[in-house]
């Protein structure tokens, strides 16, 4: 009598939040911004995208989520960059300390953020 295997054909779609996958073209569609600001942010040292071995670029979802917070805060919050540096390390701190954000931060998540 022949035994039947079911067999599980799906493919495990959960990405890594750091796996490199995105082009600069592409992040910063994303984004809807301009490549070139994210080469300033990545000069900046706000993000460091990962590397090709032909030295191209590759955005993580986490780097994507983290350039959409840098972004809430220039764009909506009036936060210039050097701005943007210590606000995201105090909120990654209030947050691993358990203490609440101030109100006006609330809309930022930075739990999954690397700060």
């Amino acid at each position: 009598m022949a035994t039947l295997v079911k067999r599980d054909t799906r493919r495990d779609t959960n990405i890594s939040l750091d796996k490199p996958i995105y082009t600069i073209s592409v992040a910063s569609e994303i984004l809807e911004t301009h490549p070139r600001t994210l080469m300033m942010y990545e000069h900046l040292g706000l993000v460091v995208p990962k590397r090709t071995s032909t030295n191209r670029r590759r955005f993580s979802q986490r780097d994507v989520m983290k350039l959409q917070t840098i972004q809430k805060l220039t764009r909506h919050h009036s936060v210039n960059l050097a701005g943007v540096r210590y606000i995201l390390k105090l909120l990654k701190l209030l947050q691993e300390h358990q203490l609440p954000s101030p109100v006006e931060l609330r809309d930022l998540d930075v739990s999954q953020l690397d700060v």
